[in-house]
């Protein structure tokens, strides 16, 4: 049976009543006469809001800390990252998603993004998707989601009713969980065992979340996946040395990330990468521990894949 427009309205209402109470979508006293400016006035205003940005996210770090810690745990045993999201959320849960491959040379089905409406709400708005509660669940029950998965819920409200949804399922299940939003009374935060709440204020352009909470949960995002892929012993210093050397670019990175790791020459750069099948982890411990491939590749098993402990040639507990 169909809304009657009396339900309707009262449905509408009743949201717009919610919407004015949650941070993200108030009006934002410093941006009131932003059609009045010049072009650079404009984006120098936008420029202000940008940079309270940053602060929120480091007020946020013990709690993004603990959700690092959880997804680091559920890889170690096995499990999985997922994200989900609805609208710009969604796209930037996809986003950092498929960038640890590259950048990590995991497999793509260890951290995965999800989105409200599938595959066709990346590039286009899928009406009503964020609303329906049950597709949360039923998009994360299509993975087999396991008790030894962490997943993250993203939305700049905190009140996606499809992340709540997804949030809910999963806590059952005994996943880790931890919720992304920007306003301190998120619905999100009672489905999650972590609450992750960088305030970045109203947005310049008001209700425009794609903008100050956007960019928040890039950076957070960009922190979790970071810092986790270090902690599972995904680089060496501050070196990508698992990178997917795929192309052009990224092999040429590969041989400058074995220069700076061991001060070798480009020349001993390249013919240890050619020996180690362009593994650049593998390469800079033949050229750091004087061992050939074979060796080096025993020690870095030993070491569980982390660089530092295979060349003191012993485990990282």
């Amino acid at each position: 049976m169909s809304s009657t427009p009396s339900s309707q309205t009262t449905s509408t209402s009743i949201l717009a009543e919610e919407l004015s109470r949650i941070v993200s979508e108030g009006r934002n006293p410093e941006t009131t006469h932003m059609d009045t400016l010049s072009t650079e006035e404009m984006l120098a205003c936008i420029n202000r809001e940008d940079a309270k940005v940053a602060e929120a996210v480091k007020q946020a770090i013990p709690a993004i800390a603990k959700a690092v810690d959880a997804a680091t745990s559920s890889l170690k045993k096995g499990g999985r990252l997922i994200y989900l999201g609805a609208g710009t959320s969604g796209r930037l849960g996809i986003l950092d998603a498929v960038e640890c491959r590259p950048t990590f040379s995991v497999p793509d089905s260890m951290v995965i993004g999800v989105i409200a409406g599938g595959e066709p709400a990346i590039q286009h708005a899928v009406e009503g998707a964020e609303d329906n509660q049950l597709a949360g669940e039923e998009d994360l029950a299509s993975l087999t989601l396991t008790k030894d998965d962490t997943v993250i819920g993203l939305s700049a409200s905190g009140r996606t009713p499809y992340v709540c949804g997804g949030l809910r399922y999963a806590r059952q299940l005994g996943c880790s969980t931890a919720a992304i939003a920007c306003s301190p009374n998120a619905v999100m935060f009672s489905h999650a065992d972590i609450a992750i709440c960088p305030l970045v204020g109203p947005e310049a352009l008001t209700g425009s979340t794609r903008m100050k909470s956007g960019t928040a949960q890039k950076m957070i995002l960009n922190m979790i996946s970071t810092a986790t892929m270090v902690k599972l012993g995904k680089t060496y210093e501050n070196l990508m040395v698992d990178v997917n050397a795929t192309n052009a670019k990224l092999k040429a990175r590969a041989k400058r990330i074995v220069m700076q790791a061991t001060q070798c020459t480009e020349e001993v750069a390249a013919e240890t990468l050619s020996e180690a099948d362009n593994n650049a982890k593998l390469a800079i411990l033949m050229i750091l521990t004087n061992t050939d491939v074979d060796t080096a590749r025993k020690h870095l098993a030993e070491s569980q894949g982390y660089l530092r402990g295979a060349i003191g040639h012993r485990e990282i507990p």
